[in-house]
């Protein structure tokens, strides 16, 4: 599988398999029911989708004017934390505001969010490439 519908199929798996297992660690970390812990990891997704599109345009934006091109590790670290701090910037408040915790206890909900998505990302990128074959740009 190739192409857009590749990246459609990648996109609504991860997004369904993360919403599923972070609605149980939010519900959990917040004692917050299930349901109530749903919505949030439902809104936490739209947030990351919409915030990887705005933040990749602004970013190559960025980088287009600059008269060194390539993406050295500095650019590339620069890049990860600068998505990093905006979509903590986003999420802590909703995190607070939704499941009616302080932003401290938000923060430390988000910072675990962002531990496991370093790893999901990881396994979830290997086991889909196993079952569906890498793309063309790697194969």
């Amino acid at each position: 599988m190739q192409g857009i519908r590749r990246k459609i199929v990648y996109v609504s798996l991860f997004e369904v398999v993360a919403v599923a297992i972070t609605s149980t660690g939010l519900a959990a970390g917040s004692d917050s029911s299930l349901q109530h812990a749903s919505v949030v990891a439902v809104a936490t997704s739209v947030i990351a989708v919409v915030w990887n599109l705005v933040y990749n345009t602004l970013f190559e934006r960025w980088e287009a004017r600059q008269t060194v091109r390539g993406r050295s590790f500095q650019r590339r670290a620069a890049h990860a934390i600068g998505f990093e701090l905006g979509f903590i910037v986003s999420l802590v408040p909703l995190f607070a505001w939704w499941l009616d915790i302080g932003f401290w206890h938000a923060l430390v909900l988000d910072l675990g969010l962002s531990l496991f998505f370093l790893v999901y990302t990881f396994a979830f990128n290997l086991g889909f490439d196993k079952v569906f074959g890498l793309p063309a740009s790697a194969a």
